[in-house]
């Protein structure tokens, strides 16, 4: 594979996973289901294509955007980068403070109640659109017309690979994540990630 192609989907990859496993409603609730195996498949299923949807519209979005002004990819830059860096700054807090992440309380048990809760954790976040539409959309575009759509890509499959490990194995991951430690090592890794991003972006190294 050459270096074109594997250079945007890596770092879609990393960067579309380092802002999902954040802890979070979305991920709280994936793991309650997993661990209850209540509903499990349609609920990775409404996660996934709901963030493939907004990585594609994000991607979509603002590369059109910087195509009829040029001058809008600097400003995305220095607010993707600000945003970044308030991220890893609530990564540290979250860091220095540790906390268990622990399944939600039990639900109403159906299939329609479960897709509801999903839906509305997914699409009634703000924070969603921050982190899919603004901030993955304006680092696609940094790749290029060509380079953003493998970008996109990255984002999209680590999003899959994410909340299937998460739902499928919760099991298996749920005595790990109880623990505040784990959480810590894990915040404190995306509060580094998040600040090295920020730098690339702004100084276009990615």
């Amino acid at each position: 594979m050459s270096t074109d192609i594997l250079t945007p989907l890596l770092t879609g990859f990393v960067s579309g996973l380092a802002l999902i496993i954040a802890i979070g409603a979305q991920n709280a609730f994936v793991l309650r289901q997993g661990l209850r195996r209540e509903h499990l498949p349609a609920v990775v299923a409404v996660c996934i294509l709901s963030d493939a949807v907004l990585i594609l519209a994000g991607t979509a979005g603002v590369g059109r955007l910087t195509q009829s002004a040029p001058l809008a990819l600097d400003v995305i830059r220095w607010a993707g980068a600000a945003f970044l860096l308030a991220y890893a700054f609530l990564s540290l807090r979250r860091a220095l403070r540790p906390q268990s992440l622990r399944a939600a309380d039990a639900g109403r048990g159906t299939l329609a109640a479960a897709l509801i809760t999903c839906l509305s954790l997914t699409w009634l976040n703000p924070h969603v659109y921050l982190d899919t539409v603004v901030l993955l959309g304006s680092l696609a575009a940094t790749h290029g017309p060509d380079g953003r759509w493998i970008f996109a890509v990255g984002g999209v499959a680590a999003s899959a690979v994410w909340f299937s490990a998460l739902g499928f194995g919760a099991r298996l991951l749920a005595p790990v994540f109880a623990r505040p430690r784990a959480w810590q090592i894990l915040d404190l890794a995306i509060a580094v990630f998040m600040v090295v991003l920020a730098v690339s972006l702004v100084t276009g190294s990615l």
